[in-house]
């Protein structure tokens, strides 16, 4: 009990200050965080980064690269706004996450352009964004072909609307705090890193699931006249295994490092947080960047929900100093 409470106190120390006491006395509520977002894609799509809902410093990121914010990266071709949408708001910290879809013109030439799979973070201070930053997915992108012929934003768009279970309310009196969902998430973090051959602690429930580029990562059903590997004997990792079985068996050794872990977004109202990360394979020189988040409930994650692709070996997110970058603790954010 008191290592859980102690660990909870530094993840504390390490979390950003509540709107409350930023001085803004004004704060957004969902509704309002979530509008956010939806004028943000629509500037994006005018290519219009008014003062009127920019700050004049505003910093922007896309795929951990500073760029100039409204001129390059997606705000230079995006053509249209997908369906696949899936907010975050973390009114707490004043700030909103989102994985979703979009198209971006000059891809293929034809109608609207390519479906592109999307994370993005955005500030608000002052009834303005002061930082923002996204992951685009785009179909050139390396994802070691996990989503077959069609391209990762084809694969998300096509899951339509976020699963039930992530909109679910948690019963007030069952809510944890944002602390408590962050230490267990980041439990799921720390298990794949250290591979420990079930010594580990994980806490999934029994029907937990995951989808990683809009394909399912787990508990996917074994073809007709094949065999379903058993996790306490396999030498490989398998996606027909569930998420506690995947974990036990001891076959993820191929990611050696998670780190710059930034939870960035809290929706304790719904009991997910959303969290950038960086997934290292030092034998391949291979480095995932990624988004991900997790519903939890009672202590115990639920569903998962992640988009990645390779990015440089040891890339930076861009938020982060070169040691927070590289370390495989929890991240402060601002």
């Amino acid at each position: 009990m008191r290592i859980r409470v102690f660990i909870i106190a530094l993840i504390f120390i390490f979390l950003p200050i509540p709107a409350s006491a930023q001085g803004d006395n004004n704060p957004c509520d969902r509704a309002c965080l979530e509008n956010y977002l939806d004028r943000y894609m629509d500037a994006m799509l005018e290519n219009d980064p008014s003062l009127e809902l920019f700050s004049r410093n505003c910093k922007f990121t896309e795929n951990g690269v500073r760029l100039p914010l409204g001129s390059e990266g997606l705000w230079f071709n995006m053509s249209a706004k997908g369906n696949y949408k899936f907010y975050i708001p973390d009114v707490e910290t004043q700030q909103i996450a989102f994985l979703g879809t979009a198209r971006e013109a000059g891809g293929n030439g034809q109608g609207e352009g390519q479906m592109v799979a999307l994370a993005i973070r955005l500030k608000i201070v002052n009834k303005l964004i002061t930082e923002a930053e996204q992951l685009v997915i785009r179909p050139a992108s390396d994802t070691m072909g996990m989503t077959g012929d069609i391209s990762t934003g084809e694969s998300v768009e096509k899951l339509g609307t976020p699963h039930e279970i992530f909109m679910e309310p948690i019963p007030i009196k069952e809510r944890a705090s944002r602390e408590e969902l962050i230490e267990t998430a980041n439990y799921y973090f720390s298990g794949l890193q250290k591979n420990d051959h079930g010594k580990g602690y994980y806490p999934f429930t029994d029907d937990c699931h995951r989808v990683e580029n809009g394909m399912p990562a787990t508990n996917v059903p074994v073809p007709e006249g094949q065999k379903r590997p058993d996790p306490k004997t396999a030498t490989i990792y398998s996606s027909h295994w569930g998420c506690k079985e995947q974990f036990e068996s001891g076959t993820m050794g191929f990611i050696t490092r998670v780190r710059d872990r930034r939870f960035v977004a809290v929706d304790r109202e719904r009991g997910i947080a959303f969290a950038f990360a960086f997934f290292d394979h030092d034998s391949l020189n291979w480095t995932w960047q990624l988004a991900e988040l997790f519903k939890i409930e009672k202590d115990n994650i639920r569903r998962i929900e992640a988009i990645f692709h390779r990015c440089p070996y040891g890339m930076n997110s861009g938020w982060s100093t070169y040691e927070q970058g590289m370390s495989d603790q929890i991240q402060s954010i601002r």
